[in-house]
């Protein structure tokens, strides 16, 4: 029978644990995307789009699918404008009906093993639990077509490591219930055999599943606990974003926070947070945060500079007590190369013996040093 495991985090000043009043079952799964489009579906062209491309339409209307997927689907014949075939530069006039039937058939990719070193967390026969490393993506994307893109993956790893994998998702992410995103580190589930697979799915659907993250986001946050609830959609214009702007459009999307620390630096001020969340929105909590204000370090895609320079306000003679300290005074900027964005904390009953698990990962090196080189000065 498994034992409860453990690693604490490691800033010791850090309480993971929220007050009573939050403690509402909540989940995460950062990377999941849109729900997959009906097999068969109707879009109007409305007048706003006149004179445009008929691939750059599309892309503004099937959510989360790629333009070269889209092409790939129209060579294929699975998209007709007025009941006849077109091209992707197809001009719209601004009142078309598309029908678009089916979905685009890549070249099939299979992920393979690969001799990758994983930090195994807690494991026994019918699920692991893995401590992530930023950098690494979790599997190869659907639409890959190359060798290349399917290398250095989690699924390449736990292929190598585990003799068995649930099938559920199917050939490209064996084992996969949830998702983090590629520059995330932290503890991620991994499914053994299909039956464990779908009661693991089925506690991210009912929220019978906790997990904590930490972030470090840029500027003073006043509360020192909050709720966001702003809907968040694809970003037209840069297909790689969410965004809270879109409400007509969003999908619903809950984060709560709270402040575990407040670092007032020579390089500016930041805000350490504890986030849960109730919704399992793409970027979720890299967007809500972007949305008021205060991009998680490190985050250039919503907002974070690339890198953090020295603040207009910050003069006289630093401290040089520590390596961090002489680090941070020889220099006028510093950056991290990755988000400040961790899954710190997960607990969840097992689903075939019932026992309580409550696992912890430490914050990676990486950001424990980034943190010290932050507050060398004090």
């Amino acid at each position: 029978m498994p034992k409860k495991a453990q690693t604490a985090v490691t800033i010791a000043d850090i309480d993971l644990r929220e007050p009573e009043r939050d403690s509402e079952i909540l989940i995460e799964d950062p990377e999941d995307g849109p729900s997959a489009e009906p097999a068969t579906r109707t879009l109007h062209v409305t007048p706003e789009f006149a004179g445009r491309r008929l691939d750059q339409f599309l892309v503004t209307q099937l959510d989360g699918v790629s333009r070269s997927r889209i092409h790939l689907l129209l060579d294929q014949g699975g998209i007709l404008v007025d009941n006849k075939s077109a091209k992707a530069s197809h001009k719209l006039h601004g009142a078309e009906s598309i029908a678009v039937t089916g979905e685009a058939q890549p070249p099939p990719l299979r992920a393979i093993p690969e001799a990758i070193p994983l930090d195994i967390v807690f494991e026994d026969n019918d699920l692991a639990v893995i401590n992530k490393p930023a950098g690494m993506m979790v599997h190869a994307g659907a639409g890959a077509t190359d060798d290349a893109r399917n290398q250095g993956t989690l699924v390449n790893a736990l292929l190598h490591h585990f003799q068995s994998l649930s099938t559920t998702a199917g050939d490209l992410r064996p084992g996969i219930v949830h998702r983090l995103d590629k520059e995330t580190s932290g503890l991620i589930i991994v499914a053994k055999n299909d039956r464990t697979h779908q009661a693991l799915s089925e506690m991210f659907s009912t929220r019978s599943l906790r997990k904590t993250y930490i972030a470090l986001v840029h500027g003073d946050i006043k509360q020192d606990s909050g709720t966001i609830n702003t809907p968040i959609s694809r970003d037209l214009i840069r297909r790689t974003r969410m965004t809270t702007r879109r409400t007509d459009t969003g999908r619903t999307a809950i984060s709560h926070y709270n402040v575990l620390r407040r670092l007032n630096t020579r390089f500016g001020r930041f805000t350490l947070v504890s986030v849960r969340i109730e919704t399992g929105r793409t970027h979720q909590i890299r967007v809500h945060l972007a949305s008021i204000g205060h991009p998680v370090v490190g985050d250039n895609l919503y907002g974070a500079p690339a890198q953090i320079k020295l603040a207009a306000t910050s003069k006289g003679p630093q401290k040089r007590n520590t390596k961090a300290a002489e680090i941070a005074a020889s220099t006028d900027a510093i950056a991290l190369n990755r988000n400040f964005l961790h899954a710190a904390e997960l607990e969840f009953t097992h689903p075939k013996t019932s026992k309580e698990l409550e696992l912890r990962s430490s914050l990676p090196a990486e950001l424990t040093d980034f943190l010290a080189l932050l507050e060398s000065e004090d």
